[in-house]
């Protein structure tokens, strides 16, 4: 036993090691990091872009003094604790210590690594997915009430942090009709235990409503701007390789959830597996979404291969087994992660066009990855801005205004100044202060669009300026605008909220 502890123990702490050495330190926070780190300034039951769970790491993390270093150590918690959880699933299936092992190995070597560099719900959503399937896997071992309860826990934690978990259910109710496990359908635990996770969501379910359900906006708003540019082969590409090292294993675990006959109790997860992608791809979902689907089945596939090879010369083979997924990171490691410079990437930019890295949102090819791309020139926005607000004669009645929340995030992050950024864009719409009169004007403006903002702004302010811009050319934010309007001739508060109340009316 001390042993099993001991080598999760090293995969826990290999796994920290490895996310805070995964980025170069050339490279800032990604603009949505910025955006969830504000909210903890604004803590509530929802908000336009995701639920509250995020907002209340985040507040955790401002108590903590809002350091780099618990940015980071939260995704890498919750990617180390998806090892254990399939350490455990592991476990509860009987596999031994090489399946331990294999697993735990599968499951870090993939495409968590990446996911768990960025602060992001995406961490914390594929945590919930795998531990509400070990929690089914306890439950169809044990038949206990219990478990129905504990899986309606984590459905709540996993919706408070991201809508996606619903994704499971809707692929893992059809899986369990179609074997003997849809007996639990009428057993009245599952309906309490529903219940009990209903009341858990109640607070934010509430909260949609009365702000009009803006997660329906936010949806539209994705299937306008990303999601039309999704389609089902560049998915399903994408999902084998966030997994590439392991797939032998996942392959085997469906092979093994239909013919192997220790598995047969868990037949429902081959199904599940297909009806959870056949759902993701009609509805254009992006391609990480489903990151979390896969590590259970590593699990299953892990003690399989790991009962095949147990005997006899075998044993060479799971040394082999083992080492597969460490040597697909090995190439990956120079690819995949914001560890290289821009430079370098602009040098080797053939390699990362061939694995469709620099395919941004938009459907085009870029020079930089968009997430490496979206982690520079923050620091250069905030300082610049930081630099003029100070220089103002009455920086206080100075409203700073962006294009993005990731302009009004980063700069709410690295000011010196307590500046308040805001923008009609995203949360931030929800979080003017129009409490006391503006006289002063910081526009912040994204390019391309910056071109009238001096012929349309400048008739209200007696003064007009174009301050500064980000000069960074790998950053996604190149040429962004800073904008000075000193003496205003109108009651800017007033025209600010007529523009926030039309913005919230047209969601």
């Amino acid at each position: 036993m001390a042993r099993k502890a001991i080598v999760l123990t090293g995969f826990v702490i290999l796994k920290f090691l490895l996310q805070f050495i995964l980025i170069s330190p050339e490279y800032d926070l990604q603009r949505d990091e910025y955006l969830h780190l504000d909210q903890a300034n604004h803590l509530a039951w929802g908000y336009v872009s995701i639920p509250p769970m995020t907002a209340w790491i985040s507040f955790l993390i401002k108590l903590l003094g809002n350091g780099l270093f618990w940015v980071k150590f939260f995704p890498a918690l919750f990617g180390a604790l998806t090892i254990v959880v399939v350490w455990k699933a592991i476990e509860e299936l009987n596999g031994n210590l090489v399946a331990l092992i294999l697993g735990a190995t599968g499951v870090l070597f993939s495409a968590l690594l990446r996911l768990n560099t960025l602060y992001q719900p995406n961490s914390l959503d594929a945590l919930c997915w795998t531990s509400l399937y070990f929690i089914v896997i306890k439950y169809l071992n044990t038949q206990k009430p219990k478990w129905l309860y504990v899986g309606a826990i984590i459905f709540a934690i996993g919706f408070l942090n991201k809508y996606n978990i619903v994704f499971l259910l809707i692929g893992l109710l059809p899986a369990i009709l179609m074997t003997e496990q849809r007996a639990v359908l009428i057993r009245k635990h599952l309906y309490l235990a529903m219940l009990s996770g209903l009341l858990l969501i109640l607070p934010n379910l509430l909260w949609q409503y009365q702000n009009q359900f803006p997660v329906i906006h936010h949806l539209n708003e994705l299937a306008e701007t990303q999601l039309v540019h999704v389609n089902a082969w560049g998915f399903l590409k994408s999902q084998l390789l966030f997994y590439a090292g392991s797939l032998f294993v996942i392959f085997s675990a469906l092979y093994t959830l239909l013919f192997y006959r220790p598995f047969h109790t868990y037949k429902a997860f081959f199904w599940a597996i297909i009806f959870t992608l056949a759902v993701f791809i009609y509805f254009k979902a992006k391609d990480y979404y489903a990151i979390g689907l896969y590590p259970i089945y590593v699990a299953f596939g892990a003690v399989f291969i790991a009962d095949m090879l147990k005997t006899g010369r075998k044993r060479y083979w799971q040394a082999v087994a083992i080492a597969i997924p460490v040597l697909f990171f090995i190439p990956m490691y120079n690819i995949a992660f914001p560890n290289k410079s821009p430079e370098y990437i602009l040098q080797h930019a053939e390699q990362y066009r061939d694995l469709g890295m620099l395919r941004w949102e938009d459907g085009k090819d870029h020079a930089l990855p968009q997430d490496f791309a979206d982690m520079l020139g923050w620091k250069e926005l905030a300082h610049k801005v930081d630099g003029i607000y100070s220089n103002l004669p009455e920086p206080g009645k100075t409203l700073v205004l962006c294009d993005n929340y990731g302009q009004a995030g980063a700069i709410n992050y690295y000011t010196k100044n307590k500046i308040r950024a805001v923008s009609f864009n995203a949360d931030y719409v929800n979080w003017f202060k129009l409490d006391h009169p503006y006289d002063h004007l910081i526009r912040v403006k994204s390019y391309p669009g910056h071109d009238s903002e001096l012929e349309e702004t400048s008739p209200y302010f007696h003064t007009s300026l174009v301050s500064d811009s980000i000069t960074n050319p790998f950053a996604r934010e190149y040429r962004t605008i800073i904008y000075t309007f000193l003496d205003a001739k109108v009651d800017i508060n007033k025209r600010i909220q007529e523009e926030v109340n039309e913005t919230k009316n047209y969601r």
